[in-house]
């Protein structure tokens, strides 16, 4: 059985403010934590009004300070918008705080839209540099040699562990050759999975980091009481990215009992494109879309989101998603 993670947008929801969802944000996390999840990232993301978590190290190191054990990390830092210099400042800071905790993932988009790139005095053209930019910040946290002029500090030696994150075959090609952990954002971004996850193993090369590959597979899964009611949940989600489409994000919403009257035949295509991996339902039909993903992509690890409008709910979302989890034998995963 593969290890079980969380990705939190960090979202406002109508109603709500950013510093509530800071606090949810760390709640789940402490709550995680004892349900057995190995890791616990948020996201950089840019004049988005709904997620609270740009300054997603800052956002860490709140996590982070609220648990006991769990690692807590980026899921990711889109490097283009930031010198490596700095991102090893920041992380290395948050490994001396909570040593053996902290993980950078690494993502070669920007998060946000190019008025936003403006403003964060970045080049859209710094996407070309990430792997350049990924060895330059991997340098930044091993030990500092002798007569170094240029050190992050307190980064040095924290050896804080990379990811390539990613939505394409690039990220594969990439954290292969570097032979570093591998995410697949199919969360959002289903079509290349399988195409990603065969160049990632077949091409990897073992590294000081890693000696052999570890492929995460990103998965939206609400579990409720009943296939209706996570239904009903979901389409908090799925207002969200029909928001998107009509470029009109705004704050996360109350889920609705129709969501047909909600969006458009096209806007619905769409949207169920991007959430064609998701995983939906009681905690039956979970368990059974569980063993069935293990089972295709061999993941070592799942990374799940589960955007639930209500704290509540999403507590016992990714209750369930535990306990069903641990309950799969080994015999419905096997390849």
């Amino acid at each position: 059985m593969p290890e079980l993670s969380i990705l939190d947008l960090v979202r406002i929801r109508e109603g709500s403010d950013a510093k509530t969802a800071f606090d949810h944000a760390r709640d789940l996390a402490a709550h995680a934590e004892d349900w057995g999840y190995r890791r616990f990232w948020v996201a950089e993301h840019h004049n988005m009004p709904g997620i609270a978590s740009p300054a997603t190290a800052v956002v860490i190191g709140h996590i982070a300070a609220g648990t006991r054990t769990i690692r807590v990390g980026a899921g990711g830092v889109m490097l283009p918008n930031h010198a490596p210099y700095v991102i090893a400042e920041q992380f290395g800071t948050l490994a001396r705080l909570f040593p053996g905790r902290i993980d950078l993932g690494l993502g070669r988009a920007p998060g946000t839209d190019q008025m936003t790139v403006r403003a964060l005095r970045r080049s859209i053209e710094n996407s070309d540099n990430f792997p350049q930019d990924v060895l330059e910040l991997q340098h930044y946290f091993t030990p500092a040699e002798e007569g170094q002029r240029l050190q992050a500090v307190p980064a040095a030696g924290t050896e804080v562990p990379l990811w390539i994150l990613g939505s394409s075959t690039f990220g594969a090609q990439l954290a292969a050759e570097l032979g570093l952990p591998y995410g697949f954002a199919s969360h959002f971004a289903p079509d290349m999975l399988g195409a990603a996850l065969d160049i990632y193993r077949g091409r990897f090369k073992p590294s000081q980091q890693l000696d052999r590959p570890h492929a995460m597979v990103g998965v939206n899964i609400v579990a409720a009481a009943s296939d209706a009611e996570a239904r009903r949940l979901a389409t908090t989600q799925q207002m969200s990215f029909t928001d998107m489409f009509r470029g009109t994000r705004g704050l996360s919403r109350p889920p609705i009992d129709d969501i047909e009257s909600y969006w458009s035949p096209m806007e619905k295509a769409q949207a169920q494109r991007m959430l064609a991996r998701s995983i939906i339902g009681s905690a039956e039909t979970v368990q059974a879309g569980l063993a069935a993903l293990i089972a295709e992509t061999q993941a070592d690890e799942l990374m799940i989101v589960s955007d639930i409008f209500d704290h509540e709910a999403r507590l016992r979302s990714f209750e369930i998603i535990a306990e069903v989890a641990g309950a799969i034998p080994a015999t419905a995963v096997a390849a």
